[in-house]
């Protein structure tokens, strides 16, 4: 290490440490505003929502939270392209991407991606795209995004499957 990089190394350390000793300093409280007696500290907490009350575990709080398994849109749009490898797979983000799929009868691949728009069971609820790869002998391949029966095919499968799964859900539940 000559003098300039060990110059550097040692000015970035210093700004490191300065900088994140100031993160550690304690904040200035105002003693007048915080309650003496530990229980009204504790109530203040857990309403400022700094903490957590006992009894209030199990309550529910207006969050609903719905799980990728009870969603019957996403897990029909899984069922049905079970047999291509997956590249990404996304609940929270509602989109599922699949690898390069070349069937044996023919050299081109194709690619799916499935962007979910509603939690809703209807033909606007999902975006379906596919994508095309050819390659010639000289190893150079063209993608381009098709829109041909398999996107439509997938489509309607997937509702199918989706309405049916919704259906068996709600038939469990009488």
């Amino acid at each position: 290490m000559n003098f300039s990089n060990l110059t550097k190394f040692l000015l970035a350390i210093i700004i490191v440490f300065t900088t994140s000793c100031a993160a550690l300093k304690p904040k200035k409280v105002d003693l007048r505003k915080i309650p003496v007696d530990a229980n009204e500290r504790a109530r203040k907490n857990v309403d400022e929502g700094r903490g957590f009350a006992l009894n209030s575990i199990g309550r529910s709080s207006g969050t609903n939270y719905e799980f990728s398994t009870s969603n019957p849109l996403w897990r029909a749009s899984l069922e049905t392209i079970d047999f291509i490898p997956m590249a990404t797979v996304d609940y929270s983000g509602g989109i599922i991407i699949t690898d390069w799929y070349t069937d044996n009868n023919n050299s081109d691949s194709y690619k799916i991606t499935i962007r979910f728009l509603s939690n809703e069971i209807q033909a606007n609820s999902i975006k379906i795209i596919v994508h095309n790869k050819k390659c010639r002998a000289d190893l150079t391949c063209a993608v381009q995004e098709i829109d041909s029966k398999i996107k439509f095919e997938l489509q309607k499968t997937i509702l199918a499957k989706a309405a049916q799964f919704k259906l068996d859900s709600e038939n469990s539940k009488k």
